[in-house]
């Protein structure tokens, strides 16, 4: 049965979940030229987890699916229509939505994935939240999830990169709200700039090449992923607050009514000027990039389900996620909780 168009569509549970081995920047040291310092001093991030094996980022999405699931009280076979955020899919095609789905079970039901990297959790928001909002489903599983580990160069010439990332998957299951107490998401606002692709990339594999796959590639290290830092930290920190700021005046808020915010967790330095650009207090920032690194899609869901596990985030709160990542993108979401 259809819901009644224009339902506020709410966050029925959470999960998240991280692969079991914690790499230190002491681990790191004995990898690459850097130390413990060095990498708290330019990121926050004390460890993370890497995964071990023949372990796939679908693996950790179905991990955090069962947890979320379990937290809404619902049966998997309940759920109408999967979403799924990765910048790093187990294949080269498919994506992990349909893997996912396979792997709970979910029966034919439709599976879609979202390639917007760092911003990939709000912009599958945002999409799931249309669906429910126009009735055409009426309970979604939304996972991100990402396995970054196995495609990072811990050599001297990666290491500004390869500090910073951890795999991991958060999941949420979203249903409307059938009641009239203004709960749910308020608004989404997505944005990007193309212009600056090459910033922020993995430039291979590329299928303009011919043959797509080169031995040179490989050797040239461009298969790794790449960053210019300083560009991305600056647009960063603009970009993140001005989201946040289309959210406020869309919704007719102020910053003051903010009682959580939730930035993509990409480096601690970028959240605490996130925070001040805002002029938010940085107690309302949630902050767990020390425990994760950065885990691209996954670290907004991750640090939403700890947020509210441990209390820091109760009911009637207003949440404000904000993102920023490869492409440029960046976005924000609003959530009355």
């Amino acid at each position: 049965m259809k819901m009644p168009m224009n339902s506020r569509t709410i966050i029925t549970g959470t999960g998240h979940y991280v692969p079991p081995r914690v790499v230190t920047n002491q681990d790191l040291e004995k990898l690459m030229d850097t130390s413990d310092e060095w990498i708290r001093e330019r990121s926050g991030i004390v460890e993370r987890h890497h995964i071990d094996g023949r372990v796939g980022t679908s693996d950790l999405a179905v991990e955090a699916a069962r947890r979320a699931i379990a937290d809404a009280k619902i049966e998997p076979s309940s759920i109408d229509f999967v979403v799924a955020a990765t910048l790093s899919p187990d294949h080269y095609f498919p994506g992990i939505g349909v893997l996912v789905q396979a792997k709970l079970g979910l029966g034919t039901i439709g599976a879609l994935d979202v390639r917007n990297q760092c911003s990939g959790f709000i912009y599958a928001l945002s999409a799931a939240d249309q669906y429910i909002r126009a009735g055409t489903y009426k309970r979604i599983l939304l996972v991100a999830a990402e396995v970054q580990s196995t495609n990072l160069d811990f050599s001297d010439q990666g290491r500004d990169m390869s500090v910073l990332f951890g795999d991991g998957a958060g999941a949420v299951i979203l249903e409307p709200n059938g009641e009239d107490d203004g709960r749910g998401i308020l608004s989404t606002h997505l944005f990007s700039d193309g212009r600056f692709a090459a910033h922020l990339w993995m430039e291979k594999p590329c299928p303009m090449d011919n043959p797509t796959f080169q031995r040179g590639f490989f050797d040239e290290g461009r298969f790794f992923p790449r960053m210019d830092g300083r560009n991305v930290f600056v647009n960063a920190c603009q970009r993140m607050p001005e989201a946040v700021r289309a959210g406020l005046e869309a919704n007719g808020l102020t910053v003051d009514d903010i009682d959580a915010l939730i930035p993509h967790q990409a480096n601690d330095r970028i959240s605490l000027m996130v925070a001040k650009g805002l002029k938010i207090p940085v107690e309302k920032v949630v902050r767990n990039i020390q425990r994760f690194g950065n885990t691209t899609a996954a670290s907004i869901p991750i640090a939403l389900d700890e947020a509210l596990k441990d209390g820091r985030i109760k009911r009637g709160n207003l949440v404000a996620l904000t993102a920023f990542g490869s492409g440029y993108t960046w976005a924000s979401a609003f959530i009355r909780w």
